[in-house]
């Protein structure tokens, strides 16, 4: 008996270690990027950057001054903000749900349907949209070159350029680069710390890549693999299949969004219909809930009430806890 019991709990150990270094081997997927990547057309600038943020948070960007980019991308909440569908400067809902602006510098394509391919060109769409912002650049342009300091920052930092639709969206652009998710208890799990999460986040963590593979499109440090689906929801919205010209196949398809700092951001997916990540979870582990007929690109999983409390407790790892963002002081007319 002595010996069967040596041996069981030798056993025990090298499973345990094999199964230890096989997580290990899998955080190394999810390590953080050491670097922001700008294109060398718009390299980093810090007095660029502060403009870009002035420029974000300033409501003469809209045609009635009533609205702007951090209207619908809040930073308190994930940079979104906690409704279905934002207001636009009409008054009226938008179509879709605010997506995140969180680590945009990696996001290729951007919006929904992934018809950007930069941030500078995604600017233009929610600028000038009728029930979006609802501005044109040359009304930006008058209402920026009446206020002395915008006039003279945009001179000294864009010499002989100055105010207008390029400089606009180069500013623009640069500070949602600095977008960044702050560090998580799960990076710090990443780099070695085994007490940074709970035993339940690191039972959600296998889940995840394992039995449930939400990995398969949820990969990487910023849990997205930046391609589109088509994930069963009942909607009527084409998604990536209204872009011209259309795509085969494309119908119903939709970025993968990332998952930083994921409890921040409720209501979930493009339309905002699911108010919960325990929603999101039962919607993927049902295969999805689209109209016969339709095929999503989601196979369900079989799931258990306590397992997805383990996700959930997951999810909640990615959310950073130390980030601030302070609103800043607009200059006056």
């Amino acid at each position: 008996m002595r010996w069967n019991t040596a041996a069981a709990a030798a056993l025990s150990l090298l499973v345990w270690t094999v199964q230890s270094l096989a997580q290990t081997a899998g955080l190394e997927a999810f390590q953080r990027p050491e670097r922001v990547p700008f294109p060398a057309s718009a390299p980093y600038s810090r007095e660029v950057a502060t403009l870009g943020k002035m420029l974000f948070f300033d409501p003469r960007l809209s045609s009635g001054q009533n609205i702007s980019c951090s209207s619908c991308h809040n930073p308190s909440f994930g940079w979104e903000v906690p409704v279905p569908k934002a207001m636009g400067a009409a008054g009226t809902p938008v179509r879709r749900h605010a997506p995140t602006l969180l680590n945009a510098a990696w996001i290729t394509p951007l919006l929904w349907d992934g018809r950007a391919a930069s941030l500078e060109e995604q600017a233009i769409g929610p600028i000038t949209a009728g029930d979006k912002m609802n501005a044109t650049f040359s009304g930006i342009t008058e209402r920026l070159s009446a206020v002395r300091d915008y006039r003279l920052w945009f001179e000294r930092l864009f010499p002989g350029k100055g105010i207008r639709k390029e400089t606009v969206l180069t500013a623009l652009a640069t500070y949602q680069r600095t977008i960044v998710s702050g560090v998580a208890s799960f990076d710090r799990w990443v780099e070695g710390d085994e007490t940074a999460v709970s035993n339940a986040a690191k039972r959600g963590f296998a889940l995840f890549t394992g039995r449930a593979n939400c990995v398969s499109c949820h990969a990487g440090w910023m849990f997205t693999d930046n391609r589109l689906y088509d994930i069963g929801l009942q909607a009527s919205d084409p998604g990536s299949g209204e872009l011209e010209p259309p795509g085969k196949g494309q119908i119903h398809r939709f970025k993968t969004p990332g998952l930083r700092n994921i409890s921040l951001r409720a209501p979930y997916m493009h339309d905002g219909s699911l108010a919960s990540l325990e929603e999101v979870i039962r919607h993927y582990a049902a295969g999805g809930a689209a109209a016969p007929g339709r095929t999503p690109d989601i196979e369900g999983f079989a799931i258990t009430g306590d397992e997805i409390a383990d996700l959930i407790a997951f999810l909640e790892t990615l959310t950073d806890t130390g980030t601030n963002v302070p609103s800043p002081i607009l200059p006056a007319n």
